[in-house]
């Protein structure tokens, strides 16, 4: 029997990894606009700050579900689109409705209900991609695979986050009477919509996946006869976990449990410790709400930036060392909006999350990757998602208490999410790193 270490796949160029990786720009539109806006949505629907946590429990519970089932179908997946394209596109037309839709909600409830919408639709679009990286390309280029689809979803965070900061520059209004949502906002998503569908749409176009008959010489074991129970198939494949799969579980956690705290209390922490303010209604509150989407915007422009020397810094010093730096720097950038005043100065804080989230989005995935079974790729790449939601439910489940607890002083929760940041980047050197031949990557 040919197994993989005797017919290796062909390497790709840097134009096909390219075009296989652009549609994330349009799949971090939606992801962007709903990190930087949500929050305000909920405020200027009325929603009290210490409910927002539980409003946002949306994202992360519809990714828990989702995403291992469309990994599970992904992986026995082929039409005249291919094994993982179905899904991107199908994905990429539920999310851009849903972008129109979800600010023009009369009400809290509504809004609450679009955002699970949303996060379904954007997660359909989304895993697919993860596992396309590892579907195409040898082992050798998985690096910079992933550090490409970070580079777009910098680039595709910086616009989405910027837009209603721009529009309000262009003028259109930024207020809006109570109960209503600023039409820098409904049109912020509006263009995310033909963002989200246009760039899932190029990858669909300009992407041709290996055929069936390809991947039972590339992977071998793919010829082997599958359960027919798809739920006890994905909860043995979760059972039994590469030790690899287990050790970067715990370094997720602590990971996305920070981002969880910096993305749903970073305006309101902005607004009243900066900007002095808590009346989603005034002027102020609205200036602070779109420099915290500036914000957002510019750790993305710097992940784009950080996302091509990742690749080279870890042929040097190993991918686990990078990870750690990365998230260290997560630490200090968060930590940092405490002693903050003059808001402008939160861009340098920036610099740090920016280093943290290029090595979120792409160490893990390129360790990961060479520790899993080929013919699996998509069913893990799903079940790791979960060590992205679980620590965003865990934290939507416990950050309201702690913002009650400081008295609304939403500024210690940030502090809350660099000291779990901290936390990631110290369990990082526990993680065992191996190549798909065998090796430890040290």
């Amino acid at each position: 029997m040919e197994n993989f270490t005797t017919l290796e796949k062909p390497r790709l160029s840097f134009w096909q990894i390219w075009n296989m990786s652009f549609g994330f720009m349009g799949i971090q539109f939606g992801f962007a606009l709903q990190n930087a806006n949500v929050s305000r949505i909920f405020q200027t629907l009325n929603a009290n700050i210490d409910d927002i946590p539980i409003l946002w429990i949306a994202a992360p519970t519809t990714g828990l579900i989702v995403q291992p089932i469309i990994g599970y179908m992904s992986d026995r997946t082929w039409n005249r689109l291919g094994r993982r394209r179905p899904f991107f596109l199908v994905g990429a037309i539920l999310a851009s409705l849903a972008l129109i839709a979800m600010p023009n909600s009369p009400a809290l409830w509504v809004a609450a209900g679009m955002l699970w919408i949303l996060d379904a639709s954007i997660n359909i679009s989304m895993e697919p991609f993860r596992a396309l990286v590892a579907d195409m390309l040898p082992n050798q280029q998985r690096t910079l695979g992933f550090a490409v689809q970070t580079f777009f979803i910098g680039i595709g965070a910086v616009v989405a986050s910027a837009l209603p900061y721009l529009l309000d520059m262009a003028g259109v209004n930024n207020t809006a009477e109570a109960g209503k949502i600023p039409a820098t906002v409904q049109w912020s998503f509006y263009l995310g919509a033909v963002a989200f569908l246009g760039a899932v749409s190029w990858t669909v176009l300009k992407t041709k996946e290996y055929p069936p008959e390809d991947f039972k010489k590339f992977y071998p074991k793919i010829n082997e006869k599958k359960s027919v129970n798809g739920f006890s198939e994905v909860l043995n494949d979760f059972i039994n976990m590469p030790k690899t799969m287990v050790q970067l579980a715990v370094v997720q956690f602590f990971s996305w449990f920070a981002l969880f705290a910096m993305w749903i209390y970073s305006t309101q922490a902005v607004t009243s410790h900066i900007y002095r303010t808590n009346d989603p209604q005034s002027a102020a509150y609205n200036e602070g709400a779109n420099w915290v989407g500036i914000c957002f915007a510019a750790y993305s422009l710097f992940s784009a930036g950080y996302a091509f020397l990742l690749p080279e810094l870890a042929k040097k010093i190993g991918r686990k060392k990078v990870h750690s730096i990365c998230l260290v720097g997560g630490a200090l950038g968060l930590a940092s909006f405490y002693i903050i005043e003059n808001p402008s100065l939160l861009l340098v804080s920036m610099l740090g999350i920016g280093l943290a989230w290029a090595g979120i989005l792409t160490m893990p995935y390129s360790i990961l990757s060479g520790a899993l079974p080929a013919e699996k790729m998509g069913v893990y790449m799903g079940i790791f998602n979960f060590f992205i939601v679980i620590p965003q439910i865990v934290a939507a489940g416990i950050l309201g208490f702690f913002a009650n607890l400081f008295g609304g002083q939403t500024i210690y929760v940030i502090l809350i999410g660099a000291v779990s940041m901290l936390i990631a980047a110290l369990v990082v050197p526990l993680v065992k790193d191996i190549d798909e031949k065998g090796g430890e990557n040290k």
